[in-house]
């Protein structure tokens, strides 16, 4: 993919590929009985040692560039056990292809390793800003149960997105997409785009990155029935009340048997056509705002596939505002042919 950001690409890739390896072998902790399935302390480790090495990686090329991560050190420096093996977890997982991994940093001591997960939980996107933006573990509930979930990365530069990188290491190389059904055989599948280029999927694996090939866009269809939205029935912050309203007056399915849990995974679904097309989200709360780690970056190459995505005013998502995407109010995401009617579904499904 030629583009000026080719370096970025390559290392955002490599470093996603790492810290996908990173949650990997701690779930397989989990499934030999070395850690407590119902204890946190299982996405606690992943989350810490995936957004520690992946901030290594980019601050070690990057070291003027702003990043955004979801977590910060606070409970490690508290807790001597919980640190130990989250250094444990990040220092010893390494790409087995030595040139891959010696682009890639490494923290090399225990405060090092504390001092960058901070530098994320301290970092903001700006109007003028390049920021990289992180969440190690995107959808830990189903994480924890071996299902579906996300090690994402994205650059932001002066509130557009130009890259997004989505690990995802249960998602199989096509098909249905579903919380349950996972790659048994691999290391799962790796999107990434870059603004303007389109967008990619290729195999993860432990070593040197592997062959992507283009995804295909996504059809533009006409017939509203032909929408197929995912969504969460068990989201909490949603409401699925009008999001049933706004498919029957477009005359689509609901609820779609695609129901996903992670955010930047309907992204993911969405764009290797998995069984749906759209999604919208109506929040309970008028205060309601999303964090920019949950949709940065699967929606640039939703964008890139043929998908409109706006707040449920119609307009573009501002990712310049901080942490949050806080102008941004709700989210309608579908394919251009459609995306009005289905904006204005909601609104009149929303009472406006």
């Amino acid at each position: 993919m030629a583009s000026p950001y080719a370096q970025e690409l390559q290392l955002a890739s490599l470093a996603v590929q790492r810290a996908a390896l990173i949650t990997r072998k701690l779930l397989s902790a989990v499934d030999k009985g070395a850690l407590d399935k119902s204890d946190a302390s299982p996405v606690t480790i992943a989350d810490f040692a995936a957004q520690a090495s992946i901030i290594a990686a980019i601050h070690h090329v990057f070291p003027n560039d702003e990043i955004v991560g979801e977590e910060d050190a606070t409970a490690l420096r508290e807790n001597p056990v919980l640190l130990e093996r989250t250094w444990e977890l990040a220092n010893e997982t390494h790409l087995d292809n030595e040139a891959s991994e010696a682009l890639l940093h490494t923290p090399q001591t225990r405060e090092e390793l504390l001092d960058l997960i901070d530098l994320g939980a301290k970092g903001n996107c700006t109007p003028t800003s390049r920021t990289w933006t992180l969440d190690p573990v995107d959808g830990t509930a189903t994480f924890i149960r071996g299902e579906q979930y996300a090690v994402c990365l994205s650059l932001v530069e002066n509130g557009h997105q130009k890259i997004g990188v989505l690990g995802c290491p249960n998602l199989r190389a096509s098909g249905f997409v579903a919380e349950t059904l996972v790659d048994r055989d691999g290391h799962g599948q790796l999107l990434a785009a870059v603004a303007g280029h389109g967008a990619t999927i290729q195999p993860m694996g432990p070593g040197a990155l592997l062959s992507s090939r283009p995804l295909e866009k996504i059809p533009q269809i006409t017939d509203t029935s032909a929408v197929h939205f995912i969504d969460t029935q068990a989201a909490t912050t949603q409401n699925l009340e009008v999001h049933g309203r706004v498919a029957a007056s477009l005359g689509a399915p609901w609820p779609n048997p695609v129901d996903l849990w992670s955010a930047q995974m309907r992204y993911v679904a969405i764009a290797v056509q998995g069984g749906c097309n759209a999604f919208i989200k109506v929040p309970l709360s008028k205060e309601y705002r999303s964090k920019i780690w949950d949709h940065a970056g699967g929606m640039l190459i939703a964008q890139e596939l043929g998908c409109v995505i706006s707040d449920l005013e119609g307009r573009p998502v501002d990712c310049s505002q901080g942490r949050t995407l806080a102008g941004c109010y709700g989210m309608v995401v579908a394919p251009a042919s459609v995306h009005q009617r289905v904006l204005e579904a909601v609104r009149v499904a929303r009472g406006l």
